[in-house]
């Protein structure tokens, strides 16, 4: 889904109309994983300067209700979009500077783990943040 043409036909398969906005929304976040909301719309502006700050929103709200993009919000963190969905992996989240990169899934396939009580529960997906410091938090920390 590098290309204009590839977001498109995403967005056709999944019945949605194609709008500037929508294509410049996906791009900017396959192009930047986990990225916040500021960073995808100034992304979307360097390609599209005129696209306004709600339409990223909207854009956002619907690609993600839709299922073509997962919106992460690690406790404590403000919101980040990754186009990576489907595939139930995680995510490792840095204490101290934030950054967040994903995990692949620790067991099996989905939902990689299992619960020691489903509570009559039919289990398809299990969401896990793994907490810690990033390599350069560790090494600014031992310095």
């Amino acid at each position: 889904m590098t290309t204009s043409e590839g977001i498109e036909k995403v967005l056709r398969d999944a019945s949605m109309r194609v709008t500037r906005p929508r294509v410049a929304v996906l791009a900017a976040v396959t192009a930047h994983p986990h990225a916040d909301t500021e960073t995808i719309i100034e992304a979307v502006r360097q390609e599209h300067p005129t696209v306004s700050h709600q339409a990223v929103y909207d854009s956002l709200k619907l690609l993600t209700s839709l299922g073509l993009l997962r919106q992460i919000q690690p406790h404590g963190h403000i919101a980040r979009y990754e186009a990576r969905v489907g595939d139930n992996h995680h995510h490792v989240v840095c204490r101290s500077c934030g950054s967040l990169a994903d995990v692949d899934c620790a067991v099996g396939a989905a939902p990689c783990l299992h619960a020691s009580d489903h509570h009559g529960f039919t289990i398809d997906e299990a969401e896990v943040i793994y907490w810690g410091l990033c390599p350069n938090c560790q090494s600014t920390k031992t310095a």
